[in-house]
C-alpha cells in the first residue's frame, strides 16, 4: 500500500497532511449554506461547484481503487463525496424550482451519465497498467481543466484593484494543499496526483503575490460592483479539483467569494 505503508513515512506523513489540509477546504462552504440555511433561500448562489467537486471525488476514488493501494486518496475523496452530496442535497431542498432542474439536469448528465461512461469505457476497453493509465490522464485533464477556471478570478482582481473576492487565507491553504499533495505523488512515483498539483501551485503562488500587490490598492468602485453582481452568478466557472484536495481547493475559493 504506496500511501499507506510504513515502508513509506515520508509519504505517508505528507498524505495525511494533505488529508488533514483538503478536510478543512471541504469544510470552507459552510458558512455560505448556514446562511441558506437561515434564510431558507439559496440568494442567487450556484451549484455547479458542488456537482464538480462530486464529480471530481468519485473520478479520483475510482483512479485509486483501480490502482489499488491508495487508502489516502479514498479517505479524502470519500469524505468529499459525502460532504458535497450534503451541499448539493441542501442546495436542492432550498433552490427555486428553475435552480432545481439545473442542478438535477447536471447531476444526472455528469455525475450519472458522464461518470457512468468513464467507468464502462476504462472497464471495457481497457485492461491492466492500461487502465490505470488511461484512468489516470482523464483525471489529470479533468484537473487541470478546472484549474485554469480561476484566471478570471484574477482577471477580475487585477481590473477592480480588489481582493475582496480572493482572501489571501484561502489561496495559501490552496497553495499548500497543492504543495502537499505534489510531494505525495512525487514519493510514491505518481505522476497522475503530482503533475495536476504543480499548476494549483502555480495558480496558487499567483494569487499570493496579487494579494499583496492589491491590498492596499484603491478599488476602482464602478468595476467592483460590476464584479459583485457577476461573482454570484459565474461561481461555477471557478471550481476546484479534489486531485484529493485540489479540486476542492479552487473550487471552495469560489464559494467563499461569496
Amino acid at each position: 500500500m504506496a500511501g499507506l505503508s510504513l515502508e513509506h513515512p515520508w509519504a505517508f506523513a505528507f498524505g495525511l497532511l494533505g488529508n488533514i489540509i483538503s478536510f478543512t477546504s471541504l469544510l470552507a462552504p459552510i458558512p455560505t449554506f448556514y446562511r441558506i440555511f437561515k434564510s431558507k433561500s439559496t440568494e442567487g448562489f450556484q451549484s455547479v461547484p458542488y456537482v464538480v467537486a462530486l464529480f471530481s471525488a468519485m473520478l479520483w476514488i475510482f483512479y485509486a481503487l483501480v490502482k489499488t493501494g491508495e487508502g489516502l486518496l479514498i479517505s479524502i475523496n470519500a469524505a468529499g463525496c459525502v460532504i458535497e452530496t450534503v451541499y448539493i442535497v441542501m442546495y436542492l431542498v432550498y433552490a427555486p424550482r428553475k435552480a432545481k432542474i439545473f442542478t438535477a439536469k447536471i447531476v444526472v448528465l455528469l455525475n450519472v451519465a458522464g461518470f457512468g461512461l468513464i467507468l464502462l469505457l476504462t472497464l471495457f476497453a481497457f485492461h491492466g497498467e492500461t487502465r490505470v493509465i488511461s484512468l489516470g490522464w482523464i483525471c489529470v485533464g479533468f484537473s487541470v481543466c478546472v484549474f485554469v477556471a480561476p484566471l478570471s478570478i484574477i482577471g477580475r482582481v487585477i481590473k477592480t484593484k480588489s481582493v475582496e473576492y480572493m482572501p489571501f487565507s484561502l489561496s495559501l491553504t490552496l497553495t499548500l494543499s497543492a504543495v502537499v499533495w505534489f510531494l505525495y505523488g512525487l514519493l510514491i512515483k505518481d505522476k497522475y496526483v503530482a503533475l495536476p498539483n504543480i499548476l494549483g501551485f502555480t495558480f496558487g503562488m499567483i494569487q499570493m503575490v496579487l494579494y499583496m500587490f492589491y491590498m492596499n490598492a484603491t478599488p476602482v468602485v464602478s468595476d467592483l460592483k460590476e464584479g459583485k453582481e457577476g461573482l454570484k452568478m459565474s461561481a461555477e466557472e471557478h471550481v476546484v479539483v479534489i486531485n484529493v484536495a485540489f479540486l476542492e481547493g479552487h473550487a471552495c475559493r469560489r464559494r467563499h467569494l461569496f
